[in-house]
């Protein structure tokens, strides 16, 4: 491979791991669920969340650029749905917040995993950031000299540093001493979880363009 091509590729996973790896509602989410359902649920909704990032890159790559900007339309509709279900988000954390849990219950309801799967899915495709975000990696590795193999370096490398990201929250999040700190914690952290939600979908609900 070019040097120069590579140097493009280590700039495109630096900005990839700097994106999902900040603080964010999917992380927050991922981080709540591990210490309040524990590893596997929080795995379950990890895979989600990647998964949701890989349709963006597809999208991405497949000209979702060109389509938005002859459409703008479509960038304000996933906008409003993606704050709406930001929002609802909210809500269930702060209706956590509020409960008192039965004794001996780890904390709140127990969802299924294909439940936080899919909910995982839905909150990063509900996030037009991603989507924005996925434009500008692509325009760092896409140039107009890059070779073929270029877009599936950038996928599986992106995808191998994103299951590592956020299956590690998912994995440090979930252990015993993350999950006393919940419970001793739970109703802060559920409430930051809430302010976290709102914020993100009341920013998105009231941005221009």
């Amino acid at each position: 491979m070019d040097p120069d091509h590579f140097h493009h590729l280590l700039l495109v996973y630096l900005a990839y791991v700097v994106a999902v790896a900040s603080p964010g509602p999917s992380n927050m989410a991922i981080m709540g669920i591990a210490m309040g359902q524990g590893r596997g649920a929080a795995v379950a909704l990890a895979l989600g969340v990647m998964t949701g990032s890989m349709v963006w890159a597809m999208l991405a790559a497949a000209g979702m650029s060109e389509l938005l900007a002859r459409y703008a339309q479509a960038l304000v509709a996933i906008k409003i749905a993606g704050g709406i279900y930001l929002l609802y988000l909210a809500f269930k954390s702060a209706r956590a917040a509020w409960a008192t849990p039965p004794q001996r219950a780890v904390c709140g309801p127990v969802v299924p995993w294909s439940a936080l799967y899919r909910r995982g899915v839905l909150l990063h495709l509900s996030n037009p950031k991603s989507v924005l975000g996925w434009m500008a990696i692509m325009s760092l590795g896409l140039r107009p000299d890059a070779p073929a193999f270029t877009f599936h370096a950038i996928l599986a490398g992106c995808a191998v540093l994103g299951l590592v990201i956020f299956v590690g929250y998912a994995l440090v999040f979930s252990t015993g001493i993350m999950r006393r700190a919940y419970l001793a914690a739970r109703r802060w952290i559920e409430a930051t979880l809430a302010v976290v939600f709102a914020a993100a979908g009341l920013r998105l609900l009231l941005s221009r363009g």
